[in-house]
């Protein structure tokens, strides 16, 4: 079967000791699904069976998203939609090009199952994007950008930033996420503030039309902040909220834990789950929650659902298991449904909460 098929039927980990060889795989994945055999390969090795869900208006084959930071430049958004995610983020983006910081920025640890990540919003600018996504063949499943705010930009004018990168972006994509909680551009997380976040989501709705604008926060935050941005995005109308984005906290001070970035993967399973259940209950379940973080097997994401989140991502699964990981979580959740009794994904949404839910 080739090169390709050997990069992705190895664990992504076992190649992406660096950014380049990140590159390769992505490079790999894209040249397997330009052609109808190495799509067809995809679909029979990795694609997962249909396990539906309904959320922001959209049809999802199934919740298993593909978080944001592994295709930054939507390199191979059509290789993601054959192996079989139910939803793609792509990004994140931000108004200006911009290099990210110096490297090396990305780190690995197998015994923790965790990366450690300072990419510092690397990316070509929302206006090669837009010509980019212009150009390329689209998913067939929904397609969400994550959007952030270039370095050069003050906080001030973080606004402007935001929605010129979805004014540029609209008519490709299929929703928004506003990133305000990346530990790695400096000052970023200060946009959590509700004034600031309004003003932003504000800007951005002036150019998003009907598409879904969530927000994305940062588990580092106390309660009482995630319960105020939350109020704060759902008056405004923000269709929901990804819970989380990555940590600066860390499980010990071994060699890879002592380098700054952002910290993914199993030590934050359980703040995410936290974080989710505080705003499924805040909310009564009554807003949209996409859960992410420490999610690498059915076990895992069945908590995240069953705790409030009705779709959720992975990223660092994939680095440690490869491409297999998407079928095994959504083949997983599909036995977890049947085993509890219910027909659809939507109904098992929230159930810990209600104290129905099956171990």
């Amino acid at each position: 079967m080739g090169l390709p098929h050997m990069l992705l039927a190895r664990p992504l980990m076992a190649i992406m000791d660096s950014e380049k060889a990140h590159g390769r795989a992505l490079l790999a994945l894209r040249i397997t699904s330009a052609t109808g055999l190495g799509r067809l390969m995809l679909r029979v090795l990795y694609r997962p069976k249909a396990v539906p869900s309904e959320c922001f208006s959209m049809q999802f084959p199934n919740p298993l998203g593909l978080a944001a930071g592994m295709d930054k430049k939507a390199e191979a958004m059509i290789g993601w939609d054959q192996i079989g995610f139910g939803f793609i983020e792509i990004g994140g983006v931000t108004m200006e090009e911009q290099d990210g910081n110096p490297k090396p920025r990305m780190f690995r640890s197998s015994k923790h199952g965790a990366l450690v990540n300072r990419m510092g919003f690397n990316n070509p600018g929302s206006q090669k994007i837009a010509q980019h996504l212009a150009k390329v063949r689209k998913p067939t499943v929904p397609l969400l950008l994550n959007i952030g705010k270039s370095k050069i930009t003050s906080l001030e004018d973080a606004h402007l930033d935001y929605a010129t990168t979805v004014e540029r972006c609209e008519k490709f994509v299929d929703g928004f996420v506003i990133n305000v909680s990346s530990p790695n551009t400096p000052n970023l997380r200060e946009l959590q503030k509700d004034e600031d976040l309004a003003r932003i989501i504000k800007a951005v709705q002036t150019h998003s039309g009907e598409k879904p604008v969530l927000v994305k926060i940062s588990p580092d935050l106390g309660n009482a902040q995630i319960i105020s941005i939350t109020d704060t995005a759902r008056d405004l109308g923000c269709a929901g909220i990804i819970a989380t984005n990555t940590t600066v906290e860390r499980p010990d001070d071994s060699k890879t834990m002592t380098e700054t970035g952002g910290l993914s993967g199993k030590p934050l399973a359980n703040r995410s789950t936290e974080v989710i259940r505080l705003i499924a209950d805040h909310t009564d379940g009554g807003w949209p929650i996409i859960g992410v973080g420490g999610i690498s097997n059915a076990d895992d994401a069945w908590e995240k659902i069953t705790n409030g989140a009705s779709l959720i991502q992975i990223y660092s699964a994939l680095v440690f298991q490869g491409a297999g990981s998407v079928k095994s979580i959504v083949n997983g959740l599909d036995r977890k449904l049947k085993a509890a009794g219910l027909t659809t994904l939507d109904e098992a949404v929230g159930i810990a909460r209600t104290g129905n839910v099956n171990p």
